[in-house]
């Protein structure tokens, strides 16, 4: 078997295609894996809620991401074919676009590791703060046929209520994913969004800090 042949059946195997696929078939949806506040108890998480919420209003906008992010398809690379070409996995999609489930996961951590309310509608509360993502990248890259890790990166962007850029930070990191199919995707996916999601919140809170330290002096 020659190396053309060996790479076209890499591709065929890893994105789930078959010369006859079966009719009718649909496609495994995915979502993150529970990382967020799984250590603690939900009771717990409730009563902080209810008690901690003394800090800013913050409005998290919508995740923006390019366009070929703008799906649930789950993206993927063979770095050691061709490194600048992204195929997508047949069997396999999101439940929702990476930019919406990775939203959905920063208004959640917020509104459990913080002091800060997350506000849903600025119609109903006045938001002190906005905080903007831009998504860069999001997929998983083959060294080899059997080796893969995922890659994520996105920017942040704090914004007061006079539209003034407060602060801004770009985050990444990689996993390696422990199977080399859409499903180890999804799980080195869900430990590199919630690692990432820490750094930011962190990131916020020593923002917020200064702030208000800068005014307090």
């Amino acid at each position: 078997m020659n190396k053309s042949v060996a790479i076209i059946l890499g591709i065929l195997l890893l994105s789930g295609c078959t010369l006859f696929p079966k009719p009718g078939k649909r496609p495994a949806l995915y979502n993150f894996v529970d990382i967020v506040g799984s250590h603690i108890p939900e009771q717990a998480q409730q009563s902080g809620l209810e008690t901690r919420k003394n800090g800013k209003k913050i409005l998290v906008a919508q995740v923006i991401a390019p366009l070929w992010l703008d799906t649930q398809a789950i993206h993927y690379r063979l770095a050691y074919h061709n490194a600048s070409q992204t195929y997508t996995y047949a069997d396999s999609r999101w439940t929702a676009p990476p930019a919406f489930l990775l939203t959905q996961q920063i208004k959640q951590k917020i509104a459990v590791d913080t002091a800060h309310l997350v506000i849903q509608d600025s119609n109903v509360a006045k938001a002190e703060f906005e905080l903007h993502i831009e998504l860069e990248d999001f997929f998983q890259n083959f060294e080899t046929l059997t080796d893969s890790h995922v890659w994520v990166r996105f920017r942040a962007s704090l914004i007061n209520n006079k539209h003034r850029l407060i602060a801004q930070k770009s985050f990444n990191a990689s996993q390696s994913s422990p199977t080399a199919n859409a499903a180890g995707a999804v799980k080195a996916f869900s430990i590199t969004s919630d690692q990432l999601t820490d750094d930011l919140v962190r990131w916020l809170n020593d923002e917020l800090e200064n702030l208000q330290r800068t005014i307090v002096l």
